[in-house]
């Protein structure tokens, strides 16, 4: 394959030069489709965790059935926060994010990006305790600074010429070993372990965020039909929404105000 674009190029100088362009351009235009569907999967996380957290709080006594954390809930937001559904509500996106993840080939493009949606929308769902825990002030600050970081490092990841295939394996055993320490931290609650695995989480994502990038930008080939591009991209969107929704979980344990 590689001789034959060579010979292509040196026998036809100029019709080469045209496909290096229209394969940048293609290049460029499904990158941006994966910024764009992580970019909208963020939206639909962010609205759903203020909608939800707006709807299962109250500032009248008069519809509040209860307080957590200091903060009144509604029947709602009881039930949501504080009954046995909420263990259904933070592992049902788990259960999705594996069920696209099986199923993408067999879907339609808009089948697996209704799928996406609904899954930032149950993502959303869960991350709503934040506004229980965190000051909304801080969390936007983190947010922000989640997204320049995210930025910074997925143009590093863009644009490198270093192969960073060889961090992959580092970083999937370091979310390995990070699920398998809060796990244990539940049972310990060490807030030294939980500053530890905070840090360490910034650390392997923000490093699985640059892999990423290199990684579904080398999955571009510009000969794919349009589903299969279709399913590329929103896999790739998936992984980076990941890397950033990870990232800034582990950046607000660290540096979140919380609420008095």
């Amino acid at each position: 394959m590689a001789d034959k674009w060579n010979a292509g190029l040196r026998s036809v100088p100029v019709a080469g030069s045209r496909t290096d362009a229209a394969i940048d351009q293609g290049l460029r235009a499904y990158m941006l489709k994966v910024y764009n569907l992580m970019a909208a999967g963020l939206a639909i996380t962010g609205a759903s965790a203020y909608g939800v957290y707006s709807l299962a709080t109250t500032s009248d006594p008069a519809n509040a059935v209860g307080q957590i954390r200091g903060v009144m809930v509604t029947q709602f937001g009881a039930a949501i926060y504080d009954s046995p559904l909420k263990w259904v509500l933070m592992f049902a996106p788990l259960a999705m994010v594996f069920f696209l993840a099986a199923r993408i080939n067999r879907m339609s493009t808009q089948a697996a990006q209704a799928t996406f949606w609904a899954y930032a929308a149950m993502v959303g769902l869960s991350l709503s305790t934040i506004f229980l825990v965190y000051t909304q002030q801080s969390i936007t600050q983190v947010f922000f600074i989640t997204a320049a970081s995210f930025g910074a490092l997925s143009l590093f990841g863009y644009t490198t010429k270093r192969d960073l295939s060889g961090m992959g394996s580092f970083l999937i055993m370091g979310v390995f070993g990070i699920v398998i320490a809060m796990i244990v931290n539940i049972f310990l609650q060490s807030s030294a372990l939980a500053f530890a695995v905070s840090v360490i989480g910034v650390l392997v994502f923000a490093g699985l965020t640059a892999y990423d990038t290199q990684r579904i930008k080398e999955m571009y080939w510009e000969g794919d039909d349009t589903l299969v591009a279709g399913r590329k991209a929103i896999m790739g969107a998936l992984s980076l929404y990941l890397n950033f929704i990870n990232m800034f979980m582990f950046l607000l344990q660290l540096f979140g105000n919380r609420n008095s």
